[in-house]
Parts: C-alpha cells; structure tokens; sequence
C-alpha cells in the first residue's frame, strides 16, 4: 500500500519520488509538471507504473540521503545476510559555464554483502497511466515508445532478466540511465563515476553557501534542498508539491493537482530563501514573478500559473488512475485558476519588493517596474474589501476574508515602501495614507466583541489564516487583539496538539486533518508573542511528524492513540517546508550563543 514515506531526487528539470524500498513511485517527464511515466504511487496496480529492485527473500530495506545532498542511498537485505545498495540520483553540476540539468535518473546497484540475486521491474507509462509500452530491446539498451517522447534506459546490466524480470546474481555493480531516447557518449559505469562525484560534489558546495540556523541544522538543509528540488530551473516558478491528487484526507474527494506555482508561495518561498541566503534560487523565482508581471495585460491576477508554458491549468479527470490507495479522482490541472483570490496582488507587491531594496540582487527594481505595480495596488484598493475564494480556495462560497483584505494592505504599504526607495516620496506619503485608511476600516470589522481577531470580515469565524498578519507588518503580535487570538485559536482549533485551518465545514465537509503550514504559522505567531517555550514545544512535535528521510506533506491526520502520525496531501510540500525553515531561523540559538557562549 502507498504511503508518504518517499525520498525525492531531482535536478532543477524533472524529480523522482522513492519509497523507502526502492521503488520509484513518482516521475513527471520531461519537467515537473509533466507526465507521470511512473505513477505508482496514484495506482493500485502491482507493476504498473514503477521502477523497482527487490532481492530474493528480501526481509529489510532501509534509506538515507547521503549528507547535504539530493542522492538516495537504500540498503536492500535477504535473509541470508546478502546485501545490496541503490543510489538514485539527478545529476546536476556546473559544466561549460553553465548548470548541466538533463532530463535523467540514474540508479546504481551494487553488492555490498554475499551474492545477492535480484530482480529489477521497469514499467515506464504514459499518458496519466493510459499506456504501458513493451519494452524494444536494443544492443545495450531498453526503449519504451510513448506517444509525445520514447525513454530510452541504457545499462550494463543482464537485458533479458529485465525485459522478463527474472532474478539474477548481482556479483558487480551496475547502473541503469534512464534518459530521452538518445545513445549516451560513455558506457553507464563511466557516466555514472563522473556524474555522481561531480552532483555529490554540486550539492554539497551549494549548501555550503546556505545561511543555517545553529539548531535544527539539519532539517532546514534538507528542507532547503527540497524547496530546490520543487524548483524548476528554465523559468525559475515553484511548484507547491511534485505531485497531484494525494488527498488531504481519505476518502474526503480533497484531490488537487499541486504542480503549479501560486502567487501566495511567493511571499512565504521569498522569505524561506531570503533567510537562508538561497539568493540564485530566490533570484530565478524573482525573475519567473516579474516575468508574470510585465506580461500580464489586466490588472486582474489569477491566483496560480503554470511553471512554464504547455501546462494547461484547466481541471480534469485522469480515468486511468484509481488514486491514491485507490483514492480518487486523479486530478490534472487546477480549478482555483479561475477563482478570484484578492491576495495575489499583495503577493506579488511584497515578493518584487526585494528587487528595490535588496543589493546583493543584479538585477534591480526600478522606476519602470514601480509603474507596473501601480495598476496593481490600484487593484488591490478596489478589492482590499470584497468576497474572494480566499486563502483556502473555497469553492462553494465567497466572503470578505481577512487575510487577502491584508494582504490587499500589504500591497499599498509596500507601494509605499517601493516609491520611498525609488525617490518618489510624495507617491510613498500617498499610499501610506491610504494604506493606513484601508488597514483601519479592516481593524474595526476584524476584531470580534471578544476582543479576537476573525478570519472573515463582520463576523465570527476563528481561521488560522490570521496567524500571518505579524509577519506581513499588519499588526503587532503583542497587541491584546492578537494575543487573544492566539488563545481563540488553541481553544477552537488545536486539535491533537496541531492546528486546523478553520472550524467550519466547507464544500466537502469538516475538515478531518490537521494543515501543517497552520501548525508552523502558530509556532511563528508564539516565537513573536514571547512565548518561546510553547512555540518550541509544538515546533518538535512537528518535527517529529516528519517522515524518514525529513520530509513533509500538506496535512497530517489527528493521533489514534498507539498509532504514528500519517501524512496526507500532496508531497513534498512546499509550504510545509517553508514552515520549518522560518520556524527554525525564529527559534535557534545564535551561533555565538550555541558555540561560543556554550557552557
């Protein structure tokens, strides 16, 4: 049965999801948002759709990443003691000046103990699980024709025992290159050497260069990496998580297609990689927002685009895929496209907002682009205080939400900020007066008679979306109006010792799992009010509600007592990962207090 327990490899260009036995269970192709030519992870059928190594008698498996790296790295065991190791990995370095990135998956086998005898199952398919070609067998080489590209697997490894899965003895190791329907230049052990030295060797100088907290070291690395794994290189857009359609919930039809970039990502991602020092990889995501920016035609946002051109963002069934654990629908495209989310415009105002301050960055923001952002916070103004889908996509009903009024705010506020540094101080007086306008008329329909602040205007509705507000500057996390929220929101919304995203049924009922990002706003909104011990108590419980090798979904479901937490949602989250990131940074130690200060 399918679980969360995945490790993902990638290398800017496509990525891979590998259960903890080795299988590959997940692959878009040719990018991250493409075809899943293995879909296991979203079919109940035995072999379709995966790419997996078993050992005769296997009676263990175990995995890790190697350090400060996207590598896998499983241990495969039979009960006889025989062993054997698989690498998987992307390979990704620098090569002519430039970032080497193909469309690739390599696994390596090797022996480590005894002879063990294995069986190698490759069933690549396509068109959403459509079709499952018969492999054609070359002279060094598997190729699997689809109908948009051919994938061509190139191995030094016995052809036959794989076209017929038969088991063999592994008594050398041997490497598998899975790539587009091209000869490769050099034998698969000699690619395999170099290409694994220099992405080991790529990796580990990259998260050299990260701005880590002293704590939870190694969390936020592999968050980081993961964050880069979910970030696709050509046009520098994000995806919220590699996959679609796991739901948030089972049997809850809460199925969504997550391989897209929301706009609201971009504050919470810029703020991840700002703090860490990630500045390429928040200077590629900069770059995939202005691009939106300079080629939008109205002044009207949709809340989420495509990575790149070619994904269409219209929804529809995928019927060949049951789901996950036969959980459907399978979902391709997203319907919240066509949904009014009044929040992007501040989004998109407070991630460009680095570009006029920020002068690590080449490329700058100047008068030009604040003419651009105008039109937006114009926007902004006009909608700051009417319904929208919100935060949580609702797609049955329509209010007046909290948090996009602010973030609405954020936009004039940061406007301000923006015709400030540009010299422009008449335009900055301007919007911070009606910023201040604005942000007073929210105030008097946010706060409720209790003196707490409510997720929806003029009424009474506890939504942990409000946790945010400190952040984005609109109010100040030790005013009594946040501070009674935080205690509404342990009362109303704690459940199981993690936070919900609201109280009240929604299209498809109550909610049954707990949003992780809600968790980790909650943390943050603690860490702000002073209240650092509770903050770092409910941080490591979420920490510990990781998976095996450090990874998060969207969702966790509510503890059954004597049971371990299960994850739910689409994987790996973004937002989840951002979460902890900024949680950490905002908890640790300094590094003079953690080494130098040491008792």
């Amino acid at each position: 049965m399918p679980d969360l327990n995945l490790a993902a490899i990638g290398n800017g260009s496509i990525a891979s999801l590998i259960s903890q036995d080795g299988t590959h269970q997940w692959c878009c192709w040719p990018r991250l948002d493409g075809d899943p030519i293995f879909h296991g992870l979203l079919s109940t059928a035995p072999a379709g759709g995966r790419f997996a190594v078993t050992l005769d008698h296997q009676v263990s498996a175990t995995q890790r990443y190697q350090p400060n790296t996207a590598i896998v790295e499983t241990i495969l065991q039979d009960e006889a003691g025989n062993a054997l190791r698989v690498i998987d990995f992307c390979p990704r370095f620098r090569h002519y000046g430039r970032i080497f990135r193909p469309p690739m998956l390599i696994r390596r086998i090797e022996p480590l103990t005894g002879m063990p005898r294995v069986k190698i199952a490759l069933h690549p398919g396509f068109a959403y699980g459509a079709l499952h070609p018969q492999a054609v067998m070359g002279s060094n080489h598997l190729r699997y024709p689809g109908p948009d590209f051919t994938l061509r697997v190139t191995t030094d490894l016995p052809l036959a025992h794989i076209v017929h899965e038969r088991s063999f003895t592994l008594s050398r190791p041997g490497t598998l290159v899975l790539s587009a329907d091209e000869p490769l230049e050099q034998a698969p052990d000699t690619l395999f050497t170099r290409f694994y030295g220099d992405t080991l060797a790529y990796w580990q100088n990259w998260v050299t260069d990260l701005n880590i907290p002293f704590d939870w070291q190694e969390a936020v690395i592999r968050s980081a990496i993961t964050l880069k794994l979910c970030s696709y290189d050509d046009t520098g857009g994000i995806v919220a998580a590699l996959t679609t359609s796991v739901p948030e919930a089972p049997g809850s039809g809460r199925t969504w297609d997550y391989r897209f970039c929301w706009l609201r990502d971009s504050f919470f991602t810029i703020g991840a990689l700002n703090r860490l020092s990630a500045t390429r990889t928040m200077v590629s995501y900069l770059g995939f927002v202005l691009d939106i920016v300079n080629g939008q035609e109205s002044t009207e946002l949709p809340p989420l685009f495509p990575v790149a051109p070619g994904m269409e963002l219209e929804e529809h069934i995928a019927p060949d895929l049951p789901g996950y654990n036969g959980d459907g629908p399978v979902r391709v495209g997203n319907a919240a496209a066509t949904q009014r989310q009044n929040d992007a415009y501040g989004a998109i105002i407070l991630s460009l907002a680095q570009l006029f301050v920020d002068q690590r960055l080449s490329v700058r923001g100047d008068a030009a682009l604040y003419e651009r952002l105008c039109p937006l916070g114009e926007t902004a103004a006009r909608v700051a205080l009417e319904p929208d889908a919100g935060i949580w996509e609702f797609r049955g009903r329509a209010r007046v939400h909290s948090f996009s009024a602010a973030m609405c705010w954020a936009a004039l506020s940061r406007l301000a900020l923006i015709a400030s540094a540009i010299g422009r101080e008449a335009e900055a007086a301007t919007w911070s007066v009606r910023a201040a306008k604005l942000r007073m008329e929210i105030m008097a329909r946010i706060v409720t008679p209790q003196g707490w602040l409510s997720g929806v205007l003029d009424q009474q509705v506890c939504d942990a979306s409000v946790l945010i507000l400190p952040e984005i500057g609109f109010i100040a996390a030790d005013s009594p109006e946040f501070l009674a929220t935080l205690d509404m929101v342990h009362a109303r919304l704690m459940r199981g010792g993690f936070v919900m995203r609201y109280e009240d049924a929604d299209d498809f009922g109550m909610p049954e799992t707990a949003f992780l990002l809600c968790s980790f706003w909650y943390v943050n909104a603690l860490a702000l009010a002073g209240r650092r011990e509770e903050a770092l108590t409910l941080f490591e419980r979420i920490l510990a509600a990781r998976n095996h090798v450090g990874l998060l979904s969207e969702d966790l479901d509510l503890p059954v007592p004597g049971e371990p937490h299960r994850l739910w949602g689409n994987f790996p989250q973004t937002y989840s990962q951002v979460g902890l990131i900024l949680c950490a940074m905002r908890l640790s130690r300094t590094w003079e207090d953690g080494l130098w200060r040491a008792s």
